[in-house]
Parts: structure tokens; C-alpha cells; sequence
């Protein structure tokens, strides 16, 4: 009989078949209805992917025209943060038209034919939608400001002063200070739990959920497949405006923690939003977008995130799946990887979760993980990771180049949560930085123009035709994995249970379907590690058959062990 760890290699490219690139028909082979399930979602910031008009910030023609290169990459949708019409107080997180395309960013007919050919490409649309807050410039604030009688005078959350003239609860915003802005024209204080400029909506008032949802359908008649809902467990709050309690921590352990550059983590947040209402309107979202064969990708920020991940898309009547941040912290060591994704196991059973690495919010993988000292086998294993993980992934724009995070002088910060809290916190731009295309070219073939934030030049030497015809670049790997995932139905459909190893420096898994099991290792250390015979009892008597899928470091199968050189992964299929 053959030993567990007896090897034999798989042939790349074999196993299920590709399925036709249409937007109704799953590329990675599931039926069309469950095809987010196991997709992987490419996010695409459109001011930073590239300008076709020379004025130095990217648009909808540039996305279109770069349609090449997503597609290239094997990715079943596209993921386009916001271009509605906004003063960019927040670049486009405060909307003053929700059915409008922002001039910077080109037209409805722009969008129309972008949405068009990613179709013809095979590739769906997903579209950032922003629910709890507007622009303070948008129509429905000018006239909720005006006095307490309106048409919308209900449409924003709005309190009177306490008896000292102060705000009406001690609620902080996450962009720093109080959640409270006084406006004189009622002689009240409104809600923002981001910028003054964000006002929250009031989603309690079922006029307002009205209004959104017919905004939603607004796009879904153009053809979308689906959202992105930012910051949706910010829709409601407790209407008694009850004052959040502290966290339970000493200050020397708060400021251990790096969160000086902020009180908000000062406090307990279960009065300011996840208020049990906001279920309600999942359901409403949920019933609009299953008569339009749609998808809902809704981002959860919350200290349990794994527990409300699980209450807004159990079952059939709440969103298909949240956006988490749970592997997006500055600790990416195995033991907290694992007990993340533990964590949502557990907690959010019965829900599903896209799981991401980075975006644009967050300092890049390729620096976050690594100390600051990103280098090409680090990001190969970071993709080959997240395309492993059980449910759908998103890949931020950049990261399949292994791009590090940019240095951005000071003088050139755009982000206003980066120049308040600078230099303690710099803010979001250098995850933000315009996407190196062409090595040679002036801003990296993004833009003629200065861009709207300077080009890291350590990002030439990454840029995308640089490393198109390179055999072993982060962009072959991620190519190349990409394909390799879709040919394998326990990468696509299978559980994952992690399997105990000694090393705190590994990560080991199973992911196993009808008629397949994987076993995955991952060694996120600088040096060599091995796992012994013994510590994968569980496959004894089993043989592996090691799969030579995708162009990353690989590890190895010994006679009694597995080696993992630095920075490097295996993936073997469990044979009886």
C-alpha cells in the first residue's frame, strides 16, 4: 500500500473545463444563480486605474479600455467604487446624485458601454452603492437644513442640543472628533459618522428606504449585476440616541494598540449603527435584487464583524454576502489568519463571506504583512492564499503586480483622514496611487497629466508590461493560479477545516468536495519549515498527489515530510 505521502504530479490544466465567458453563466463553473459564491472580484478604483482624457485622474473610458487586462487575469466580476456625482469631499463616498456619473469620470453613456463590454468579456458588474449617508450637498439635505416642516425634514437624522448647548450623545465619528455637526438653520445637529460633509441618512423613515431602493433599481435597469453597499450596517441607529459605553481597556493598552491616532476605539460602538432595524432593509434590498437576478456584496464594519457577518446574509432574505475585513489588520501571521477565519466560521455559520487582502482603504498586503519590505514571493504567496480560502475573494487593483504601498509626501496627501490624523496615521493614498501600465512611460502610462497622486517610482519597475512576459512575475502567478482554482471544485465549492502543524509559522488546510480533497500549506515564514509525517494523521493511509498548477514557490513531499522553503505554498490532492 501506498504511503500517505507517496507523490505523484498532476499535469497542469487538467480537471473541470472552462465555462463560457458569459455574464449569465459562471466562469469557474457554477450554475448562474449561486456564481458569486466562488468568485473572484476584481476591485477596480477609478480614479486611480487610467485616464483616457488627460486630465490626471482615471475614468470610465480608462477602465474600459484597460477591460484587456482584468479579463486576462481570469476574475468573474469587477467591482467599480463609486463615480456618481459628488464634490469629492470624500472622492465619491459623499453622493449628491445617486443616478448620475461625475463629470471627472465621464457619462451615463461612458458607464453604459463599459457595462457592456465587460458583458461581451464575460466579466460582471458590481457597483458601489452608499446608503447610510449623501453629500451634504445632495438635494435632499439642501432641503432637510431648511427647517423642521419639509418634505424632508425626517430624511436625515437629526437632535436637538443638549440642555449645555453640546452634542446629543457622545457618538465619534471615524474620521475623528465628534459625530455631531450643529446646523443653524434648524438649530439642531445632524449625524455624520464619517466627514460633516456625509450626513446619515435616516433609514428608519421608510420614504428614505423608498428612495434608495429606487435608486437601486435605477442601475439594475441599466444591466448591473449586482453591489457593493458601503458601510450598510450604518444605515440605522438607536433612535434613542443612547451614549455608546467605553471599552473596556487601560489607556496604556489602547495606545499599545496603535489606535492613538483616534478616540473613536475608545468606545463600544452598539448604539451608533447595527441597530437590529437595519435587517428589515436587508430584506427589502434582497427582494429587489433577487427579481433582477442580482447580487448584494455588503460591507460590514463592526468590533464582532464575524457575528453580524452571519446575521445580514443567513439565508435567503438578507444580503448574498459581506465584505470583511477580518485579513485586513497589520498581523498576518498564521496563528491570527487562522483564527480569523475561525472566528467567522464559527460566528457567521450559515452566511457567506468575500473575503479580500487589501483595497482602498487599508495600507497594502505587500507591505502590511512584510514589514514594510514587500518582495515578489511574499505577494505570490499572499494571492495563492487568498484564491484558496472558502467563499468569494476580491483583488484590489495593483495587488496582482505586488504592488507596495506608496510613499506620498506630505504635501501631496489628498485623503482627509490621512491630513488630520498625519504623522501619526498617513491616511489611505498610498494604497490609492494610479496603476503602473507601462515601465518606460511618463506616471506609468496612467495619465499624460500630473496625476491626481504622484506615481511611486519603485512602481515602474512593476508595471503590468513589465511583467506580462515574464514567466515567473506576480502577474503570471496570479494569471495562472486563477486558472488553476477554476479547475479545481474543491477550490471552488469544497469546505476548509484547518489541520493541526507545530509550527506557529504554518498555515494548513483541507479543502475537500464530492470526488476531491486538497491539502494546502502555507509557510509564511523567512525560513524553511517541514511538518512531519505525524502531525497529518488524519490522511494516514491516504497518498498525495502533488498539483503543479500554478508558478509560485512550491513546497515539497519527502518521503516522511513536507518542506516548505521561505515564503511558499503546496497544494497536493488526497488520494485513497
Amino acid at each position: 500500500m501506498h504511503s500517505f505521502l507517496d507523490t505523484e504530479t498532476k499535469p497542469a490544466g487538467t480537471g473541470q473545463a472552462d465555462a463560457a465567458d458569459s455574464p449569465r453563466q459562471s466562469r469557474s463553473g457554477s450554475s448562474a444563480a449561486d456564481w458569486w459564491r466562488s468568485a473572484v472580484i476584481y476591485q477596480v478604483y477609478p480614479r486611480s486605474f487610467q485616464d483616457s482624457s488627460g486630465n490626471g485622474t482615471g475614468d470610465l473610458r480608462g477602465i474600459t479600455r484597460r477591460l484587456g487586462h482584468i479579463e486576462s487575469l481570469g476574475v468573474d466580476a469587477i467591482w467599480i467604487s463609486p463615480f456618481f456625482k459628488s464634490p469629492m469631499k470624500d472622492f465619491g463616498y459623499d453622493v449628491s446624485d445617486y443616478r448620475a456619473v461625475d463629470p471627472l469620470f465621464g457619462s451615463l453613456a461612458d458607464f453604459d458601454e463599459l457595462l457592456a463590454e465587460a458583458h461581451r468579456r464575460g466579466l460582471r458588474v458590481i457597483i458601489d452603492q452608499v446608503l447610510s449617508h449623501s453629500s451634504d450637498q445632495h438635494p435632499w439635505f439642501l432641503e432637510s437644513r431648511e427647517s423642521r416642516q419639509n418634505d424632508k425634514a425626517d430624511w436625515y437624522v437629526w437632535a436637538d442640543a443638549r440642555p449645555d448647548g453640546g452634542p446629543p450623545n457622545n457618538w465619534l465619528s471615524v474620521f475623528g472628533g465628534i459625530a455631531w455637526q450643529w446646523e443653524p438653520r434648524r438649530g439642531q445637529y445632524y449625524l455624520h459618522n464619517f466627514l460633516p460633509s456625509q450626513p446619515d441618512l435616516n433609514c428608519h423613515n421608510p420614504a428614505v428606504r423608498r428612495a434608495a431602493l429606487d435608486n437601486l433599481e435605477f442601475w439594475l435597469r441599466r444591466g448591473v449585476d449586482g453591489f457593493r453597499l458601503d458601510a450598510v450596517n450604518f444605515c440605522m441607529h438607536d433612535p434613542r440616541l443612547r451614549d455608546n459605553p467605553p471599552q473596556p481597556v487601560s489607556r496604556s493598552e489602547f495606545l499599545a494598540g496603535g489606535q492613538a491616532a483616534s478616540p473613536y476605539a475608545m468606545q463600544k460602538h452598539i448604539h451608533d449603527h447595527t441597530h437590529p432595524d437595519n435587517l428589515r432593509f436587508m430584506a427589502e434590498i434582497r427582494r429587489l435584487l433577487d427579481r433582477h437576478g442580482a447580487v448584494a456584496l455588503g460591507e460590514i464594519g463592526a468590533e464582532d464583524s464575524a457575528q453580524v457577518i452571519g446575521e445580514y446574509t443567513r439565508g435567503e432574505r438578507r444580503l448574498h454576502m459581506a465584505y470583511s475585513f477580518d485579513l485586513m489588520g497589520p498581523d498576518g501571521s498564521a496563528r491570527t489568519i487562522r483564527d480569523k477565519l475561525e472566528d467567522l466560521r464559527e460566528k457567521a455559520r450559515g452566511g457567506w463571506c468575500c473575503l479580500a487582502l487589501g483595497n482602498h482603504d487599508v495600507e497594502r498586503v505587500a507591505s502590511r504583512w512584510t514589514g514594510n519590505k514587500a518582495d515578489a514571493d511574499s505577494a505570490k504567496l499572499f494571492a495563492v492564499l487568498l484564491g484558496s480560502l472558502r467563499g468569494a475573494v476580491c483583488l484590489y487593483q495593483g495587488d496582482e503586480l505586488g504592488l507596495p504601498e506608496a510613499e506620498v509626501p506630505r504635501e501631496d496627501l489628498r485623503d482627509p483622514y490621512g491630513i488630520n490624523f498625519w504623522p501619526v496615521y498617513k491616511g489611505r493614498d498610498g494604497c490609492r496611487t494610479p496603476m503602473p501600465w507601462c515601465g518606460d512611460s511618463l506616471h506609468g502610462g496612467f495619465s499624460p497629466a500630473t496625476p491626481w497622486l504622484p506615481v511611486d517610482s519603485r512602481h515602474l519597475a512593476l508595471a503590468a508590461d513589465r511583467q506580462s512576459n515574464q514567466a515567473d512575475s506576480v502577474l503570471a502567478c496570479v494569471r495562472d493560479f486563477l486558472k488553476f482554482r477554476k479547475q479545481q471544485p474543491a477550490l471552488l465549492h469544497g469546505d476548509l477545516r484547518f489541520l493541526p502543524v507545530r509550527s506557529e509559522s504554518l498555515l494548513a488546510f483541507a479543502r475537500a468536495t464530492t470526488g476531491q480533497t486538497l491539502l494546502l500549506c502555507f509557510n509564511l515564514d523567512n525560513g524553511e519549515q517541514r511538518i512531519d509525517k505525524s502531525e497529518l494523521s488524519h490522511f494516514a493511509g491516504r497518498r498525495l498527489r502533488q498539483l503543479h498548477g500554478y508558478p509560485a514557490r512550491q513546497g515539497t513531499i519527502a518521503e516522511d515530510s513536507l518542506v516548505l522553503p521561505p515564503r511558499s505554498s503546496l497544494i497536493a490532492e488526497v488520494r485513497p
